[in-house]
């Protein structure tokens, strides 16, 4: 009886081991393949967020800051584990100059303040930094200021026209009959010595006659009238080769053959085969083609950059490859009122005569008085209307705006008169929104040295507008205003202050007002005057 206890008692001692030893093994096979994971999640936990650049944000994300650090309790020379960088105060961007220690709504806007941090101690106030992975998502492309000569050149388009300087007029000496015609139509060709007409002058017939008369007389002390007959001859309108003619033949010419003076183009014909030509009368007028005029319409903005004698190339449509060289002859006294082009006259090489009267031909007209100067692509000027700005890339990824004085533009680069030096990195895409990101945080851009202050300049310049009342205490008006286009405000609810000089209205909640004010640093707008919508002013403080 007593052996059967013992095996009974030793049997269930054996089954309790091998099931504590079967649920152990059990255990151990369900830990062992959880333990990778949880190391992942205690890296994961280790793991932490590359901390944001603050530079890179608008107001919004200051905003948004703030109402973060009042949820943290944070506060200024608290570190922001978000940037990991220290707060140094808290500010409005519209009211630059106040600070405040802790964060809160702006008493002066309907707004949130803004943090500033740490990281920028040191740092120009004037550039506003991108980072690398902005700049780059904006496609930002830099160029550099060099130098560079950028000449004086104009584009103008123009006729082709007679040059007047190698125009001859063929006239009648002597009256007379024309009774050959060797040219017949105007514009025909003609080369110099080439006989143009042959005339019979009858009153010729009596001098030359006269004239040999006294050449077969005997006798001494003739020779006065030997030169008085010949001064007859000349003042019948011959000559010194008809009268050496006369004198080498011994016979009367009666006849007598006009020549070509010089090569050119026969571009007047009055005479005719047997017309009678009067003492004066035009017979013919030849112009030279050697050198032809161009007269150049030039835009009335650019006529100043002309001189006398600054050289010019011109080339025709229909005379492809060929560049014809000439100068500036003058620059004529007459604008057209129309186009509000002046007219300049340029003389051209000819020597082909492929130019002709009439021909269109586009010309540029070059300023050999080139000089060295300052130059950037014309795609990074910012012009505003009233000012020009280039965004200048700086180190540590900041960009500074910087105004500048531009001066002539050509083939896409323009010169800087004054704000940039040689070597200086310009951005040349994307500053737009460089500019825009300045502009909202306030950084303007560089000027010139201001000029001395005067009491008109040192006047506080005043704005308008309407606003709603919002509320009203001792000495300031919460309005409700629309945009302000003049500074850039858009529509907001903010404080306004009341200077003692004002005698307060009964102005109350809800009421529509008119008011002008004054900007001040550091503190909210000042009104200098206000006026009830159809109420009497509340007068002007002085």
């Amino acid at each position: 009886m007593n052996s059967k206890k013992i095996s009974m008692s030793l049997l269930a001692i054996s089954v309790i081991t091998a099931a504590g030893f079967g649920l152990y093994r059990l255990g151990m096979s369900h830990a062992a393949p959880q333990s990778p994971s949880v190391g992942l999640m205690e890296a994961q936990a280790m793991t932490v967020a590359a901390p944001e650049d603050p530079s890179s944000w608008g107001i919004p994300e200051g905003e948004r800051a703030t109402r973060r650090h009042m949820e943290s309790g944070l506060k200024a020379g608290d570190t922001d584990p978000l940037t990991d960088r220290r707060i140094l105060y808290y500010h409005d961007p519209m009211v630059p100059g106040k600070k405040f220690d802790s964060p809160a709504k702006s008493p002066f806007m309907d707004m949130m303040l803004v943090p500033a941090y740490s990281g920028g101690e040191g740092s120009d106030p004037g550039t506003v930094t991108v980072s690398p992975r902005i700049q780059q998502n904006l496609g930002l492309r830099v160029g550099e200021v060099v130098d560079g000569v950028l000449s004086q050149e104009v584009s103008a388009v123009g006729a082709i026209a007679w040059n007047e300087r190698g125009q001859s007029a063929i006239q009648a000496r002597a009256t007379g009959f024309v009774e050959k015609l060797h040219v017949r139509a105007t514009l025909d060709r003609v080369t110099k010595g080439q006989p143009l007409f042959e005339l019979y002058v009858p009153d010729w017939v009596a001098v030359q006659e006269d004239y040999l008369s006294v050449r077969r007389m005997q006798g001494r002390d003739l020779q006065p009238l030997v030169e008085a007959s010949l001064q007859r001859m000349r003042q019948a309108g011959m000559d010194d080769r008809q009268i050496e003619n006369v004198e080498r033949t011994g016979k009367v010419q009666a006849r007598t053959t006009i020549v070509a003076p010089h090569d050119g183009v026969v571009t007047e014909l009055t005479a005719r085969e047997g017309s009678t030509v009067n003492s004066g009368m035009l017979l013919a007028r030849i112009n030279d083609l050697s050198t032809v005029w161009a007269h150049a319409e030039v835009p009335e903005s650019q006529a100043a950059k002309l001189r006398a004698g600054s050289p010019v190339s011109a080339q025709a449509p229909g005379l492809t490859g060929k560049i014809f060289e000439g100068k500036v002859q003058a620059l004529l006294p007459e604008v057209n009122p129309t186009t509000r082009t002046r007219k300049a006259r340029l003389e051209l090489a000819n020597p082909e005569e492929l130019l002709v009267p009439g021909m269109f031909v586009r010309m540029r007209l070059l300023d050999e008085q080139s000089r060295m100067v300052l130059l950037v692509p014309s795609e990074a000027l910012i012009r505003t209307g009233r000012r020009t700005l280039v965004m200048v890339a700086e180190d540590n990824n900041g960009f500074r705006p910087t105004e500048v004085e531009v001066g002539r533009e050509q083939n896409g680069r323009s010169e800087i008169i004054s704000g940039l030096l040689k070597g200086q990195k310009v951005v040349l895409s994307g500053q737009f929104l460089i500019d825009s990101e300045a502009s909202l945080k306030g950084v303007e851009a560089r000027m010139s040295p201001p000029p001395m202050s005067t009491p008109e300049s040192n006047a506080a310049r005043t704005y308008e507008t309407t606003a709603r009342v919002e509320a009203v205490s001792a000495d300031a008006l919460t309005l409700v205003h629309p945009e302000i286009q003049a500074l850039q405000w858009p529509a907001m609810t903010m404080d306004f202050k009341l200077p003692p000089q004002i005698k307060m209205p009964g102005v109350r909640s809800g009421d529509e007002i008119e008011i002008r004010f004054q900007l001040q640093e550091g503190d909210a707008p000042m009104i200098v005057s206000l006026t009830p919508r159809n109420g009497p002013s509340a007068g002007e403080s002085k």
